[in-house]
């Protein structure tokens, strides 16, 4: 009897009581749970903070550095995403949750949180007890007014990153080269990632007002690729960004990616771009970059994944790798023009390949401006998207 009338107590103290679509929630849990790291310092930041109010659920995932915040509105499109009976709020640790939605077997769950933040989740015949947080101490976001912002079509927007992020430092010796840095001015869109030894560049005109003017707004790289895997799934065809002294935030649809930015000043890129060039070379970049992949089968066995480039007769280039205990490769590209003087270089078989799959276009121009200076690449159909490697001497 004792224990019938404790369960009737708890029962009638619910602080949250929601239904929601399990494909909906599974869905949001995802894009949330990508801001959420197991090695933060504050502890609760290691969960998904939830909050159900007669409007829809908010999730929140952080790690301080990156929130991300997403929204299931009660109803959308004519289709009910969830019920709420109770609002309230609660956190839950993010792995657990985040497991244990994507295996139940219904096609909805309900959560209910009681006054010990003890929160049930049932679907179907399944039901799992987790302890809860209280969200009241999770951490607020950062409020970003809105004063100055731009807009850029999603598919634009995972194109910049894709063609800028890959060249940015993985060494933390200059924190500053791990990110991209953006700078608008003009109605421009300036992106430039370089790690030292490489740099990719692209620029895009912008719909802005003339009073937005920025520069050294660097971006840490493993927040681009994270706002890029998820907006493959948003289905947003725009994306809204503002930018502050030291956040920036995309929203899209149902979706805000807030990332904090990098501190410290951005080098001067400009002076790196050569302004002459000595041999300009056009070939089909599909051909070239799997003659370079070839290559780099031997290549990627030495220190520095070498390979070495000569032009020929003015029609094609001969392409050049060995190892020492492997062997030797050899193989000829045929080109559409080359112009100027003949070229000897060498470089890293890696970033020339990191650079080519980024570019869509065709056909490809390198510019060489001599044997131990940097060169650039540029796709044929593209004036807005520039390259730059710098060689490597070998002997």
């Amino acid at each position: 009897m004792e224990d019938l009338i404790h369960s009737e107590s708890i029962d009638s103290d619910w602080m949250m009581k929601i239904t929601v679509s399990r494909e909906k929630l599974v869905e949001n849990v995802n894009y949330v749970l990508k801001a959420v790291s197991s090695r933060t310092t504050i502890p609760i930041l290691t969960g998904i903070k939830l909050v159900a109010s007669k409007e829809g659920i908010e999730l929140t995932g952080s790690d301080s550095d990156v929130s991300i915040q997403s929204f299931i509105p009660t109803e959308e499109n004519d289709i009910e995403n969830a019920s709420i009976h109770i609002p309230g709020s609660i956190v839950l640790q993010a792995r657990f949750f985040a497991d244990i939605v994507k295996k139940l077997p219904g096609d909805s769950v309900d959560i209910e949180v009681d006054s010990r933040l003890m929160t049930r989740i049932t679907s179907g015949s399944s039901e799992f007890n987790l302890n809860g947080l209280d969200a009241e101490e999770y951490p607020h976001l950062p409020t970003i007014w809105e004063e100055h912002s731009f807009s850029i079509r999603t598919d634009i927007l995972k194109h910049l990153i894709r063609q800028t992020v890959f060249a940015v430092s993985t060494s933390e010796t200059r924190p500053v080269l791990t990110g991209v840095n953006w700078s608008i001015q003009n109605g421009k869109l300036k992106c430039v990632a370089t790690d030292s030894h490489r740099l990719a560049m692209r620029t895009i005109d912008i719909e802005t007002d003339e009073q937005l003017d920025k520069s050294n707004v660097i971006i840490p790289g493993k927040s681009l690729n994270d706002l890029a895997k998820i907006f493959d799934d948003t289905g947003s065809e725009w994306v809204q960004i503002i930018i502050t002294d030291n956040q920036i935030l995309f929203k899209a649809n149902h979706l805000q990616f807030y990332s904090r930015l990098l501190e410290g000043n951005y080098p001067n890129t400009d002076g790196l771009i050569p302004q002459e060039t000595k041999t300009e070379v056009t070939l089909g970049t599909k051909s070239f970059l799997q003659a370079i992949d070839r290559a780099s089968l031997l290549a990627r066995e030495e220190k520095n994944n070498v390979v070495k480039l000569k032009t020929l007769d003015g029609q094609s280039l001969e392409i050049l790798s060995q190892s020492t205990e492997i062997g030797r490769v050899h193989e000829n590209v045929d080109a559409q023009e080359i112009s100027g003087e003949e070229v000897r270089i060498s470089f890293s078989a890696k970033y020339m390949m990191d650079a080519l799959r980024q570019i869509d276009a065709s056909d490809v121009k390198i510019s060489f401006t001599g044997a131990m200076r940097p060169f650039l690449i540029r796709p044929v159909e593209e004036q807005d998207l520039l390259m730059l490697i710098l060689p490597v001497r070998t002997n």
